[in-house]
């Protein structure tokens, strides 16, 4: 029984070399075996799934499987070397068959990948006839759940009108933070989060008498107006007002939707911008998240309508149902605002700090470096790209100043990878003016201490010289700055 495992082992490790590669390597040293050539009759001899670099990784995994199994690593690269020849042979007999490569064929991805290798094995460790045919049939439904599982999973649009390229890395990501919904399951795939906030973090603060104290101060946000001063804005946008709420997490603290209801219902402006982050969690539901907006939606009155990025607590899942709220989404995307003849562009990226999935060039590509352009990323972790685009304007969030600071030392975590003096307020990298939010609501755990939320009421201007000056409404101190 336990070579029969070991052996087992040892094929499934050299099966899942080639595909494991390729969802790290992504393109890099993706060479086709049959170098792009064609057959006879027209089709592809291989197809561009088969690679050197999969071969590679194949013998790669067998020398290393067959040493920890006590195989042998001279026996694991030669059951590689077999096992990936009945590969091949598979993926010549599937382009005959005018199958498309990289599809999945039940049985024949699998018979001659696990034949001739076991025909060597079954030989050397004299197996007999019916104990060979169970390690192939046992072999061949691994093979078969694991391609299908990385195929129609980590290949596959999770609904029609996906945004993003798919990319196996990203969709794991998703899968984990976004498909799995049950409880406790979900809780089971983010563990660390699940452990660290909601049960350490909150029993310290408890402990310490700080809770409550922090959930009030969570719900103290402020409302900020900055103005941005800029010589080149077109003349019909001097005054143009912009609403910007990132960082929501509206299920995350009661009484949170309530207070910001009541902050932005008399507060009518140009356009709306949303940062990122509408639920509270990185991972489960987000119906309670889209329900809490649904009631704040009525009490923003943008003129110019509503527009998103995604967070790293979003998923791409919401955008149709935040659509149906009166949102647009831009996902690696522009649009146009015009009046009496004038234009600005609004730019939108997708999250750069957990799914990594901005592409900046493809959301500038519909405007010009002569345009106004505002670019809305939900973290600042992607200024310095963003400075080769020159946009007027980096609007972003996700820091939250902090949440949680020390007097005169400032913030325990920014969880961003930019330096911190561009972690809060207005900043400059560059010809490149920034803002970052320290957001409306709260992450991980529903406190705030030596930090302040808030909704930030942006007035563009048009003037001899660029600068910044930032208000609050409460009569706290407020500071000008020219960057």
């Amino acid at each position: 029984m336990l070579l029969f495992l070991k052996l087992l082992l040892l094929l499934w490790l050299i099966n899942f070399a080639p595909p494991f590669l390729a969802h790290i390597l992504g393109d890099r040293w993706k060479t086709p075996v049959d170098g792009g050539r064609l057959w006879k009759d027209g089709r592809p001899i291989l197809g561009p799934h088969k690679t050197w670099r999969g071969i590679v990784g194949a013998v790669a995994a067998g020398c290393v499987g067959g040493w920890l199994t006590g195989v042998g690593a001279g026996l694991g690269v030669w059951s590689a070397i077999l096992s990936m020849a009945g590969d091949l042979i598979s993926s010549f007999i599937k382009r005959r068959r005018r199958l498309p490569s990289g599809s999945v064929s039940a049985g024949l991805d699998q018979v001659f990948e696990g034949v001739l290798p076991l025909a060597l094995l079954a030989w050397i460790h004299a197996l007999g006839l019916g104990e060979t045919l169970l390690l192939l049939l046992a072999f061949g439904l691994g093979a078969y759940v694991g391609s299908m599982f990385f195929k129609e999973i980590l290949l596959g649009k999770p609904f029609e009108d996906y945004p993003r390229p798919v990319a196996s890395w990203v969709r794991l990501r998703e899968l984990r933070s976004c498909q799995i919904t049950s409880n406790p399951l979900h809780h089971l795939v983010n563990f660390e989060d699940a452990f660290y906030y909601h049960v350490f973090m909150k029993s310290v603060f408890r402990w310490l008498g700080l809770y409550e104290k922090g959930m009030r101060n969570a719900l103290d946000f402020e409302i900020r107006e900055v103005t941005f001063t800029f010589p080149d804005l077109p003349p019909s946008f001097d005054g143009y007002s912009v609403l910007f709420l990132t960082d929501l997490h509206l299920d995350g603290l009661d009484g949170l939707t309530g207070r910001l209801c009541e902050l932005i219902g008399t507060m009518p402006v140009d356009l709306c911008l949303i940062g990122g982050d509408l639920r509270m969690k990185t991972h489960g539901p987000f119906d309670r998240a889209l329900a809490q907006f649904s009631r704040l939606a009525p009490s923003i009155r943008a003129r110019d309508g509503i527009i998103g990025v995604l967070g790293n607590h979003d998923c791409t899942e919401i955008i149709e149902p935040m659509k149906d709220l009166g949102v647009q989404y831009l996902v690696n995307d522009s649009r146009v605002i015009e009046r009496d003849g004038d234009r600005i562009w609004i730019v939108g990226a997708d999250d750069p700090h957990y799914y990594k999935c901005h592409d900046l060039e493809d959301a500038f590509s519909s405007s010009s470096t002569g345009d106004f352009r505002v670019l809305v990323v939900h973290s600042n972790e992607v200024y310095r790209e963003a400075s080769h685009f020159a946009p007027h304007l980096y609007l972003c969030g996700h820091t939250h100043a902090g949440q949680i600071c020390l007097p005169r030392i400032g913030p325990v975590f920014t969880h961003s990878r930019a330096p911190r003096k561009l972690c809060s307020g207005a900043w400059q990298y560059g010809p490149m003016v920034g803002y970052t939010s320290s957001g409306v609501g709260v992450s991980g755990i529903p406190v705030r201490f030596a930090s302040r939320g808030e909704v930030t009421r942006i007035v563009l201007r048009r003037g001899p010289e660029r600068s910044v000056a930032i208000s609050t409404q409460d009569g706290r101190p407020a500071f000008p700055t020219t960057p």
